[in-house]
Parts: C-alpha cells; structure tokens; sequence
C-alpha cells in the first residue's frame, strides 16, 4: 500500500456532505463529533450508518450510548463542523439544543436530522462502525455543507434525479 497521506487525499476525491453527530456520555454530558462517514442502509426499517476513530476521544461516549442523533449540515453551518471537529472541552457551549431520544442533544438549522437507537457496532480496523435505526428525524431543503479535498463548499446548480 502506498504513503497513507496519499491514500487519504484519494479518498478526498469522493465529495461528502457533512455531518454532527451527538450523544450523552455515562455521566449525562452532551458529547459531538463532526463526521463525514455518515450513510443510509435501509429504508424499512429505516437504517443509517456512520464510523468513528476508536482513538477518538470521544469513543467511549458513543461505544456505550443506545441513542445518538446525526445532524447533516446546511451549507451555511461549516462554523458548527469545525467547533465539532475541534478539541474543545464543551463543544455545546453556547449552543441552545433540544432533547431527543434518551436526552441526546439536537442542533438547530441543520437540513436533515436523525434520531436513532443503535443496533449493531461493527469492527472497521482503526473505526468502528455504528448501524441504527432511525426512530425519528426532520428535513429541510436548506442546501448542504459539502467537503471535498480538505474543503468545504456547497451545491452549484442540482439537477434532479
């Protein structure tokens, strides 16, 4: 296999949208991460599935909850990405969130939100990778944040499918 940057910056070819996604930890505090990981599986049941680094500091926290929400992002959140992504202690500060399922904190704005209830945790070498089903979730047609070769960007003219 060649240099795992190079193998990286190919994969960064494939334009994602992005996403948050939130929980509780054991102690009942609010824990998100920004991901780009993040796919439908079914649609009956209704099924999602996203992937985390098991270095992750927040690894514990998702491993041991059984409800968590993805928020995908409008185009006009890439503040919300990069405070998920970051090493801050309280990522939700100054943030007013609702509760969903379990208490997991829902961000407002986003074009689509899912709450779901984990069912399966997959080994996926340094990820894991988390299937649930979905229990609930909203949409709207906000366009969304896009990432692609290390940036962020949005929809030029979509064509429907």
């Amino acid at each position: 296999m060649s240099d795992p940057r190079q193998f990286r910056d190919a994969l960064g070819a494939f334009a994602t949208g992005v996403t948050v996604i939130t929980t509780r930890d054991a102690a009942g505090r609010d824990v998100g991460r920004t991901a780009n990981s993040f796919s439908s599986v079914s649609l009956s049941p209704p099924m999602v599935l996203w992937s985390l680094a098991r270095a992750s500091a927040s690894h514990a926290a998702f491993h041991d909850a059984t409800h968590f929400a993805v928020h995908v992002l409008s185009a006009e959140q890439a503040d919300l990405s990069a405070r998920f992504a970051g090493k801050a202690e309280d990522k939700f500060a100054g943030l007013t969130v609702a509760r969903g399922a379990a208490g997991i904190p829902l961000l407002h704005g986003c074009t689509a939100r899912f709450e779901c209830v984990t069912r399966h945790r997959y080994d996926g070498g340094d990820h894991v990778i988390f299937v649930a089903e979905v229990l609930d979730f909203t949409h709207d047609p906000a366009p969304p944040l896009l990432f692609h070769g290390g940036r962020y960007g949005g929809l030029g003219q979509a064509e429907p499918v």
